[in-house]
C-alpha cells in the first residue's frame, strides 16, 4: 500500500434520533482519524450530541434504504479504511485493540467479519438465530460496496480476501418491546420493496407458511426456548416482521394493478 491514508480509519455511522446511544460511542471512538455520521433528519438531539464532538462530520442525508444510505456515507468518508457502526453497538477494549492492531499489520485482508453478542435489555440473548452472526464492518472501501438490491440486511460485496476478528461487537438489539416491534416493521416493509422489486408475488404459503416456519426454526432449531421468555419474544417479532414483509408486498402488487387498470 503506497496510499498516505492507507492505515488511517474512518468510521462511519448513520442515524436515525439516536440520542439515547450517540454519546456513549462517540465517547468511545477516540482511536478513529475521523467520523462521519451520516443522519436522516433526526429530530431530538442526535444533531447537537454528534456535533460536540470536535472530529464529527454530520451530514443530513435523505433515507431511502440501508444500501443506499451507507455506501452515501462511504463516499464521504476520506480514509481507505472504514469501520462502520451502529449506534446502539458498543465496541469493547479488547476489540478496539485488535481494530488497532489489524489496520497497522494488514497486508493480505481487504475486510473482516465481526461476531456479535447481542443484549436483550441488560442481559445477553445467547440464541433465538443469533448465536452465529456474523457481519462484516471492516474493510478497505476502494475493494468493497453494499449491493445496491438489498435494501434492507444489507449485504457488502468484497473483492478480496476476508478475514475474522477475534473479539465480538456488543448490539444492544432490544431495548423495550415497542422499540424492536416498530424496528422490525420497518425492516418488513423495505424488504417488501426488495420483493417487489425482484417481481416476487406474494402467495398463500409465504403470508403463512414463512412465518410460522421462522418462528419455530428460530424458538426450537435455533434454540430460542433456551432464551426462555426474552427468546418467545425475539422469535415472535422476528417472525411477525415477515408478515408485515407479505402484508407490504400485496399491498404494492394491489397498487400496481390499480396503477395499470387505470391506464387502459
Amino acid at each position: 500500500m503506497t496510499n498516505s491514508n492507507a492505515y488511517k480509519l474512518s468510521v462511519l455511522i448513520i442515524t436515525l434520533n439516536e440520542e439515547k446511544h450517540l454519546k456513549a460511542l462517540l465517547s468511545d471512538l477516540d482511536f478513529a482519524d475521523e467520523i462521519v455520521i451520516v443522519d436522516s433528519f433526526s429530530t431530538d438531539k442526535t444533531e447537537n450530541i454528534a456535533k460536540s464532538f470536535h472530529k464529527v462530520s454530520f451530514i443530513q442525508h435523505k433515507f431511502e434504504n440501508f444500501s443506499d444510505q451507507r455506501n452515501f456515507a462511504i463516499n464521504q468518508s476520506k480514509n481507505d479504511w472504514i469501520l462502520f457502526l451502529d449506534a446502539d453497538e458498543v465496541l469493547t477494549p479488547e476489540l478496539k485493540q485488535e481494530i488497532i492492531e489489524t489496520l497497522q499489520n494488514n497486508q493480505t485482508y481487504s475486510a473482516y467479519f465481526f461476531e456479535r453478542i447481542f443484549m436483550f435489555e441488560d442481559s445477553v440473548l445467547k440464541y433465538s438465530g443469533n448465536q452465529t452472526d456474523k457481519i462484516i464492518r471492516l474493510f478497505n472501501k476502494n475493494l468493497a460496496r453494499y449491493d445496491e438490491k438489498k435494501l434492507v440486511h444489507e449485504k457488502l460485496i468484497v473483492n478480496g480476501k476476508i478475514a475474522f476478528l477475534k473479539n465480538k461487537l456488543i448490539h444492544y438489539t432490544y431495548l423495550s418491546y415497542q422499540d424492536y416491534r416498530e424496528k422490525i416493521i420497518f425492516y418488513g416493509k423495505l424488504k417488501a420493496l426488495e420483493k417487489f422489486s425482484e417481481k416476487t408475488k406474494p402467495t398463500v404459503l409465504h403470508q403463512l407458511f414463512h412465518p410460522v416456519y421462522n418462528f419455530l426454526y428460530n424458538y426450537f432449531i435455533r434454540l430460542g426456548f433456551l432464551d426462555g421468555k426474552k427468546g418467545v419474544i425475539i422469535c415472535y417479532l422476528n417472525a411477525y416482521s415477515i408478515v408485515i414483509r407479505y402484508q407490504e408486498l400485496k399491498k404494492l402488487w394491489n397498487q400496481n394493478r390499480r396503477l395499470i387498470s387505470s391506464k387502459t
